[in-house]
């Protein structure tokens, strides 16, 4: 997962420069969505990963996918990405671009993982609290996930908290496992 953050990051930073440059932050981070969505799609992931297939035709046709979200710049996008075999990181193109477009509006989107829903209250003292730690407006979303057995594990940018007690057992048996 982290080499293909490493290999979209280029193409996440240079799209962030040009939709910067012409003030269309928002248009690109809907554009991106898009095409990462239409190239997730299991028939298109099938073309895009067929050998037989020319790059430029793999791009033709994910463009045609995408219909008007994808008008001449987005099209030179795809194609430059087909060109050097990339189409397959559009996923993590588009969520990187997300991250840049965050934190250029100062604003963090936080994951919360929990054995049990958290309440309002205990999701809106979460919340002040990480936006006091980041500086930043932070957008919370939770989820539950009872194999974490009790505790959380909280993902924000690039930080993840583990408090859950799954995280510590496995860390318990990581240490043991080294005596």
């Amino acid at each position: 997962m982290a080499e293909l953050a490493t290999l979209a990051r280029p193409y996440a930073n240079a799209v962030f420069a040009l939709a910067r440059e012409n003030d269309a932050l928002d248009l690109w981070a809907r554009r991106l969505g898009v095409m990462a969505a239409a190239a997730d799609e299991e028939r298109v992931r099938t073309l895009m990963e067929s050998p037989e297939v020319p790059a430029e035709r793999k791009a033709f046709h994910l463009a045609e996918i995408c219909g008007d979200e994808v008008e001449e710049r987005g099209r030179k996008f795809l194609l430059v990405l087909a060109r050097n075999g990339r189409l397959g990181l559009l996923g993590e193109i588009s969520r990187g671009f997300d991250e840049l477009k965050a934190a250029e509006e100062r604003n963090l989107d936080v994951e919360v993982l929990s054995t049990y829903p958290l309440t309002e209250a205990q999701a809106e003292r979460l919340k002040d609290a990480l936006q006091m730690k980041f500086g930043k407006e932070v957008r919370l979303s939770s989820d539950v996930d009872a194999s974490l057995l009790g505790g959380a594990i909280v993902r924000a940018g690039d930080t993840v908290i583990d408090g859950s007690v799954r995280g510590r057992l496995d860390k318990l048996a990581e240490s043991l496992a080294r005596m």
